[in-house]
């Protein structure tokens, strides 16, 4: 099938790099996998840092462009047999797929769409009603989390819903050899900004003061607005103990994962955390909170420890479990890399999304 893919939040080609970037990259590489001719049908960004009813006003604008330009190169040179929209939620809603696969009876398909019942008021109504009538209308909503899933569901209990696990290529780690270091080194890849993921830093800091007794060293990877807050919620630790590695080059993470001995990364607000994935195939395990999408790529008790969501004690006493039990780390690190290459890998989902549309699209009218 020719697909048109829209990633109304971050096109794949864009120059931040970020989880989404990663995702949008790598739905693509699955549906080429999968057989599909795929086609950044547009880069058109809808997103909205707050809500106002005068901003939603230009996106709409804006998408009516994209739509007639679209529409010209459609009637010339045929339409796509789908239009595929990846992560469409209040703060960027598809305003341009629904409508030109109406328009050309085409079918509407969405990955990690999710609705929120709480931006059901206010500014953010508009964009949120995009979402729902998109949802409404798709051939099949593709969901990561049983917890996206349920939030679509409720809202919409006619839609139609499959479910495809996060993944990742494990090309980089096949060959990855582990370095030991001597000393146990904890580490956390995140980008560096206000929210969550600051939430998260604080919170690991807090959970670290409780593990000062012990010999362990951490490497912090990534960079970001928030870098100066960061480094003061380390400023606890001699520099000694502190590795800085900045933003690295995406095919860089792997070797850098290969010197660390555990992954350390609370996951506040956490969609589902593709680095816990990488961290994974390079047979680390886990340690982070039991809250958002994080169960859906790491296995408590099997491929890491979850703890309950604020409890730094408990996340504190998972590091140090595993900082003094060498069989638990390996033993984790083992099932975590088997786990990621055996059932989250891109030919894992390519086959899983080629049933999808065989199912869901191909079988359309």
């Amino acid at each position: 099938m020719k697909i048109a893919f829209h990633a109304p939040l971050k096109p794949p080609d864009h120059p931040v790099p970020s989880g989404d970037r990663q995702m949008a990259r790598m739905l693509i590489e699955a549906l080429q996998l999968a057989g599909h001719e795929v086609d950044i049908a547009s880069r058109l960004r809808s997103f909205s840092r707050e809500a106002s009813h005068a901003d939603f006003s230009t996106l709409r604008l804006q998408a009516d462009q994209e739509i007639a330009r679209l529409r010209a190169l459609w009637r010339q040179g045929g339409a796509p047999d789908a239009w595929f929209c990846y992560h469409p939620y209040y703060k960027s809603p598809d305003l341009i797929g629904p409508r030109l696969s109406a328009e050309f009876s085409i079918p509407y398909v969405t990955a990690e769409s999710s609705y929120s019942s709480r931006r059901s008021h206010g500014a953010w109504k508009l964009a949120q009603d995009e979402v729902a009538a998109g949802a409404r209308q798709a051939a099949v909503n593709i969901c990561f989390t049983q917890r996206d899933r349920e939030g679509l569901e409720s809202a919409i209990p006619d839609g139609r819903y499959a479910m495809l696990s996060p993944f990742i290529d494990v090309a980089p780690f096949e060959k990855l050899e582990r370095r030991k270091s001597g000393s146990f080194r904890l580490i956390s890849v995140a980008m560096m900004r206000p929210g969550d993921k600051m939430d998260s830093f604080r919170m690991l800091s807090r959970a670290l003061q409780h593990l000062v007794d012990l010999p362990w060293t951490l490497t912090v990877v990534g960079d970001g607005p928030a870098s100066a807050e960061v480094s003061d919620a380390f400023s606890f630790l001699p520099a000694e103990r502190l590795d800085w590695a900045g933003a690295t080059q995406p095919g860089a993470i792997a070797g850098i994962l290969a010197g660390a001995d555990l992954y350390v990364w609370p996951g506040c607000g956490e969609a589902y955390g593709l680095s816990y994935l990488e961290a994974q195939a390079a047979g680390l395990p886990v340690v982070a909170q039991r809250t958002a999408g994080v169960p859906a790529v790491v296995k408590d008790g099997e491929t890491g420890i979850l703890t309950p969501p604020g409890d730094v004690a408990l996340l504190a006493a998972a590091i140090r479990r595993f900082r003094d039990d060498e069989t638990l780390l390996a033993e984790c690190g083992e099932r975590a890399r088997r786990f990621v290459f055996e059932e989250r890998s891109l030919p894992a989902a390519a086959q899983r999304l080629g049933g999808i549309f065989d199912h869901y699209v191909r079988s359309k009218p």
